[in-house]
């Protein structure tokens, strides 16, 4: 077991997976206390690194693609005091340091983790029910239902319509983008059959973020709806099972394969309605796949 104990945190690493809890120093983002203790497996790692400084250092891990539903919703945009994968490492630990660093990598090694992305997600998310307040209204998420209700300082043209319920089945995606410079952040939830290209401050699905102290939270709802959508890896499987199974016939093809075709095209159809009977295809992905298998007929 590999542990190492600074202000900023606490890393222990025990062979199958690392705990990481923040510390309780005042310059731990508002974002890691809340998250508190994360577990991440070593299956869920595509490297880690040491940098030394004059006066301090900083671990760093880095997450496999599509492993964390946290870091797909912020786009690898939090910043330093409130990414949990990063750890500020005084210069009296650095011997410390550099031996997690190699106790991490070799188990990498033995056990011959890749580094490609993966198809699902390896963290839960955080849990529900969870509700933030932050710049022109509050997002709360119970796992099934997203509730947005706007503050006195919200727009106008937003507000009057009063407080919004996407249910969990209608949104297909979901983006929290902090504050930079004079730009503006948000959290915004992109539904089903409803895309728009207002700024925030208009848009009912988002909630216009000013770079104040709460801001980072906001992505703490992103994760939990991200962490219940579909992987992002399996639409695009889907998409492409899809095109090969309806794909043309060749002109080599035998007489009897057009009425083969037909029958492969009718089972491939019912197959998808009981995929998407079960859960596995949204509604939007099941229509999609439906339309290209009755144009093919």
């Amino acid at each position: 077991m590999a542990e190492i104990l600074q202000k900023d945190g606490t890393w222990v690493f025990d062979g199958d997976a690392l705990r990481l809890t923040p510390g309780r120093d005042k310059n731990v983002g508002l974002l890691r206390r809340e998250l508190g203790e994360l577990v991440v497996p070593l299956g869920a790692l595509a490297g880690i690194s040491f940098e030394q400084g004059k006066k301090t250092g900083r671990l760093r891990l880095r997450l496999r693609d599509g492993a964390d539903p946290l870091l797909h919703a912020t786009g690898g945009r939090l910043t330093e005091p409130h990414d949990p994968y990063q750890l500020t490492v005084e210069s009296d630990r650095y011997g410390v340091a550099e031996y997690f660093v190699d106790e991490v990598r070799s188990a990498l090694l033995l056990d011959q983790v890749p580094t490609d992305p993966v198809d699902g997600y390896l963290l839960p998310g955080p849990s529900v029910p969870l509700a933030v307040s932050a710049g022109d209204g509050t997002a709360a998420f119970d796992g099934e239902h997203i509730r947005l209700e706007w503050n006195w300082k919200t727009e106008d043209a937003k507000a009057s319509a009063g407080p919004r319920t996407l249910a969990l089945t209608d949104v297909v995606a979901v983006e929290w983008q902090p504050a930079a410079g004079l730009e503006n952040g948000h959290l915004r939830f992109t539904v089903r059959h409803a895309p728009t290209k207002a700024p925030p401050k208009y848009d009912p699905n988002a909630v216009e973020l000013w770079g104040f102290k709460k801001d980072p939270l906001m992505a703490l709802v992103a994760a939990a709806v991200q962490a219940r959508l579909p992987h992002p890896a399996r639409a695009a499987a889907i998409d492409v099972r899809t095109s090969r199974d309806v794909r043309p016939e060749t002109p080599s093809s035998p007489v009897g394969s057009a009425e083969d075709g037909h029958d492969a095209l009718l089972r491939r159809l019912r197959e998808l309605g009981e995929l998407h009977r079960t859960g596995v295809l949204t509604d939007e992905e099941f229509t999609m796949a439906k339309q290209a298998i009755l144009k093919r007929m």
